[in-house]
């Protein structure tokens, strides 16, 4: 996997020691160094990216603003002097915030980060068909993974994806678990917590702050959740 890059910073020195890092990971591509966002955006709209080292403090149009022009590129890491905009920044779908002077191994662990990221990404493409009312089909990379919906214990929220729990095999697929619940496929599953949804047939034993499936797991129930549990019995 070869992820394009571009790095964003008005500092010479900044730029090429970003660059001289990126070059020691074969996943990254840097396809170019920018010195002001105008000419980053028209990259963006020109090629593919992947992946953007940005600085916040540039001379026409500050990194924070770049960013919100450029949504479509999956991977931000902001590389900046100023800590005070961790917090704005990560409102921006931001991957992680290094402040500098850079360090190559905080630079390691952000590029280990855009790995783990862009796995599950490339992995977990929300199943794409569903045959009948039995059978979805979870397309993960490049191959589509027949499961069988009676076989699925719960669901569990992992923020914009969700993790499919068979006796199998966890299956990640890329939507909330609130919208998988609004799937025709899925209504025979009960939401007992902000981050779980179990199928009836599968609950072993219920009390007000958790449940126990058949195959032991033990799910617990969220306060703002516990009329749900009505749908259980």
């Amino acid at each position: 996997m070869k992820l394009n890059s571009i790095i964003v910073d008005d500092c010479e020195i900044d730029r090429l020691t970003v660059l001289s890092y990126a070059k020691k990971f074969p996943i990254l591509n840097v396809i170019g160094v920018y010195s002001c966002a105008e000419h980053a955006l028209k990259a963006i709209r020109e090629n593919v990216i992947d992946v953007l080292f940005l600085d916040i403090d540039l001379p026409d149009l500050s990194g924070v603003e770049l960013r919100k022009s450029a949504q479509e590129v999956p991977v931000c890491i902001f590389i900046t002097s100023h800590s005070e905009f961790a917090v704005e920044s990560f409102e921006l779908d931001t991957l992680d915030f290094i402040v500098k002077p850079i360090k190559f191994d905080r630079f390691e662990n952000a590029v280990k980060r855009v790995e783990e990221f862009m796995e599950i990404k490339l992995k977990a493409n929300l199943f794409e068909s569903s045959l009948g009312s039995d059978v979805i089909y979870i397309k993960e990379g490049h191959e589509q993974t027949k499961v069988k919906l009676h076989d699925i214990f719960y669901i569990e929220a992992l923020g914009d994806y969700s993790l499919i729990i068979t006796s199998q095999k966890r299956h990640c697929v890329l939507s909330s678990i609130g919208n998988l619940l609004k799937e025709v496929d899925f209504q025979s599953f009960v939401r007992i917590h902000r981050s779980f949804a179990v199928q009836r047939q599968f609950v072993q034993k219920i009390n007000m702050h958790e449940i126990i499936l058949n195959n032991e797991a033990v799910i617990p129930v969220g306060r703002s959740f516990k009329d749900n549990l009505n749908l259980l019995i």
